[in-house]
C-alpha cells in the first residue's frame, strides 16, 4: 500500500525578505537628550553606555567586590544554585509594556558586564515596535558562554524575552540558553522569617545600605515609554532608565552580599539568615557545611536567637545516629520555636524516647505535650489538624501498649 501513496517533494519555505523599518521622527531629539544611534541590518536601536571605575560604590558595596565573590565560588567545592560556574558573568534586566501576553513588548533591555579596567552598563531601548528586530539584535543574548544574573527573571524577564525573540525567529539568530542565576529564589530562601517583602528595592534598603532617591516606580515604566514614543519627548523616559541602572547595580551588589553570608564564614547578616543558609547546605545534601554552620549560629549567638539552628541541628545528629545528641539539641531548640514548631520538636523527641531510649514515659509526655499545642495553635488549618491529632494518637496508643507489654515483662522476670 505504501507504494500507491504519492508523496509530493518538499518545497523549502521561503522567508519573507526583511524590510529595514524608517527611522522614528523623533530620533534627532532623542539623541540630543543623550542616547546614542546604533544602526544594524534590521534596523536601529537607541543606546546608552554608563562606565564605573573599579571603586564606585553602590549602598554598603563597592562593585570590584564582584571579584572576590567570584573567587570564593571558584574555591567552593561543591553544587551550588548561585554559582556561576566560571563564565562571564551578565546582570540583566529588562523593563517592558505589560506584564505577559504576544503584545506585550520589551522595550529596555540593560546589561551590566566587566571589561578591562571598568565596569560597563549597556542600556539598549527599543525605538518603536518596527524596529524591534534590530533592538532583540544588538542585545547580543543570541551569543553563547554567559552566566545572566536577574532578580525574578526565570519568572519574567528570560520568559519575555523568548517570547520576543520567537515572534522574529524569522530572521534573528537562535537565542542562546545561558546559565541563569534568578536571585530572588537565593533571597527568599536566606531571609525567608525575617522579611516581609521581596521586593528589590525593599532589600536594597534593609540588606544592601541603598535608598532611591527620585526614582519611577517600575508600574509606571510602561505609561512613560509609550507617552515617550507618541510625544517624541524622552525627558522622562531617561528617569526609566535610571531606574534599570539602579536594579542593576542593586543585582551585583545583591550577589556579592548573598555570595559572602553563604561562603565567609565571618560574614554574618544574623541569626535567621544564618540559620537558613545552614539548611540551604543540608537541603542540597551538603550535610557537612550545614552542620559547621548550627554549630557557629549556637556559638555566636543566644539560646534563644539559636532555636531554629538547635532544630535542625538535631536532625544532624540523627542522621549520623548521635541520638543523644539530637534529643539534646531538639529540646534547647524548645526555648524560642513558634507553636507549630514547637509541635514538630516533640514529634521528633517522642520518637527518639520511644524507638532508642525505651523512655515510654517521657515517649507519653512528649506527645501529649504535642496534642496540647495541637488545640491550642491558630496558625494550622483544621484538615491539618485532624491529620495530626491522628497521627499523634495512633503514636500514643503504641507507646502504652509497649509500655503495658514492658512493665509484664517487668513483672513477670521478678
Amino acid at each position: 500500500m505504501k507504494k500507491l501513496i504519492k508523496k509530493k517533494p518538499v518545497k523549502p519555505q521561503l522567508l519573507t525578505p526583511f524590510v529595514v523599518p524608517q527611522k522614528p521622527k523623533y530620533t534627532d531629539e532623542w539623541v540630543k537628550a543623550g542616547l546614542t544611534v546604533i544602526e544594524n541590518e534590521f534596523g536601529i536601536v537607541f543606546e546608552k553606555k554608563i562606565i564605573y571605575d573599579l571603586d564606585h560604590i553602590h549602598g554598603d558595596i563597592k562593585l570590584s567586590e564582584v571579584f572576590d565573590a567570584l573567587a570564593l565560588w571558584n574555591s567552593f567545592q561543591g553544587v551550588h544554585p548561585i554559582s556561576t560556574e566560571g563564565q562571564q558573568v551578565i546582570f540583566f534586566d529588562t523593563e517592558t509594556t505589560g506584564l505577559k501576553g504576544t503584545g506585550t513588548y520589551i522595550f529596555l533591555i540593560g546589561q551590566l558586564v566587566w571589561k578591562k579596567g571598568h565596569f560597563e552598563m549597556t542600556q539598549h531601548v527599543l525605538a518603536d515596535p518596527s524596529n524591534e528586530a534590530a533592538f532583540l539584535y544588538e542585545s547580543n543574548l543570541w551569543k553563547p558562554g554567559h552566566t545572566v544574573v536577574t532578580y525574578n527573571g526565570k519568572s519574567f524577564d528570560w520568559p519575555q524575552l523568548q517570547t520576543r525573540w520567537i515572534l522574529n525567529r524569522e530572521h534573528l539568530p537562535r537565542l542562546a540558553d545561558p546559565v541563569h542565576i534568578d536571585l530572588l529564589h537565593g533571597s527568599r530562601r536566606i531571609w525567608r522569617n525575617e522579611l516581609d517583602q521581596f521586593k528589590l528595592v525593599q532589600i536594597e534598603e534593609e540588606k544592601l545600605g541603598f535608598k532611591r532617591v527620585g526614582d519611577i516606580p517600575g508600574h509606571l515604566a510602561p505609561i512613560i515609554y509609550l507617552d515617550a514614543v507618541k510625544s517624541g519627548n524622552p525627558t522622562t523616559l531617561l528617569k526609566v532608565l535610571k531606574h534599570n541602572e539602579w536594579d542593576i547595580l542593586s543585582l551585583l551588589t545583591l550577589y556579592v552580599h548573598t555570595t559572602k553570608l553563604i561562603l565567609q564564614d565571618q560574614y554574618n547578616d544574623s541569626s535567621v539568615s544564618s540559620t537558613n543558609i545552614g539548611k540551604w547546605f543540608s537541603d542540597l545534601k551538603d550535610f557537612d557545611r550545614g552542620q559547621v554552620a548550627f554549630e557557629e549560629i549556637i556559638s555566636q549567638y543566644s539560646k534563644s536567637e539559636a532555636a531554629q539552628a538547635f532544630y535542625y541541628l538535631g536532625f544532624e545528629y540523627k542522621r549520623r545516629k548521635q541520638m543523644n545528641f539530637a534529643y539534646e539539641a531538639f529540646e534547647k531548640s524548645l526555648t524560642n520555636l513558634s507553636d507549630v514548631w514547637q509541635i514538630k520538636t516533640y514529634e521528633e523527641l517522642a520518637k527518639i524516647a520511644e524507638h532508642v531510649k525505651k523512655d515510654f514515659d517521657a515517649a507519653i509526655g512528649h506527645v501529649e505535650l504535642a496534642v496540647l499545642l495541637l488545640h491550642q495553635t491558630k496558625n494550622l488549618k483544621p484538615l491539618q489538624k485532624d491529620r495530626k491529632k491522628m497521627e499523634f494518637n495512633k503514636r500514643l496508643q503504641r507507646i502504652i501498649n509497649k509500655q503495658t507489654i514492658s512493665r509484664a515483662s517487668a513483672d513477670f522476670d521478678t
